[in-house]
């Protein structure tokens, strides 16, 4: 069995793991992924990306596990999924020539050592003026209803945007790869060793 597990249902975060070409295990955790009462963004994504690792670590008793989450924020509002394809062309609507910043929660459980740990990474996209047949069409053919902010970095959402800023794009994807070698490697595991997993 892999010694590492990725707490995530996401096929998209299947696929950036998949690039380290580490072995590892997935498992979709349940939570409840409300936030809290007066709870900031920052503190929501690292609640949640360790409730995610935390949940799935019960069945993986010698092993790492990486949880992650991810929130949308435009005007200090945290972004939901779209309700329909008309409230995904209003929220395209208010993101044009606009900043919108993502917060990507990552946690690393070591449920060998009994540690864990806990960050987040912050990354920007500037949405270019768009028109209101190039948000229809991009709905159309996206259908970005499963997407916080109403489009996909991994589709047709680049045609969207004026510029990205950040350390590292793969956040905007949902799983910080740099910072999450980063945290692999001070718990053992370095993805260019010589074995796949840790001690």
């Amino acid at each position: 069995m892999p010694h590492l597990v990725l707490a995530s249902g996401s096929r998209w975060r299947r696929q950036l793991l998949d690039r380290l070409g580490l072995p590892y295990a997935w498992q979709s955790p349940d939570i409840d992924e409300t936030p809290h009462p007066g709870e900031s963004p920052g503190a929501l994504v690292h609640r949640l990306a360790l409730a995610k690792a935390s949940r799935v670590a019960q069945a993986f008793p010698h092993h790492l596990i990486i949880g992650s989450d991810q929130v949308a924020l435009f005007d200090g509002e945290i972004l939901g999924k779209p309700a329909d394809l008309a409230a995904a062309r209003a929220q395209l609507a208010r993101f044009s020539g606009n900043r919108v910043r993502f917060l990507t929660g990552l946690a690393l459980v070591d449920t060998r050592r009994g540690e864990h740990r806990v960050c987040h990474e912050t990354y920007d996209v500037v949405f270019r003026a768009l028109s209101e047949a190039e948000i229809a069409n991009y709905v159309a053919r996206e259908q970005p209803l499963e997407s916080a902010g109403s489009f996909r970095m991994e589709g047709l959402g680049i045609t969207l945007f004026e510029r990205l800023e950040g350390d590292d794009p793969n956040t905007l994807i949902g799983l910080p790869l740099i910072r999450l070698c980063a945290l692999l490697r001070e718990a053992g595991m370095d993805p260019l060793g010589d074995r796949a997993s840790p001690d």
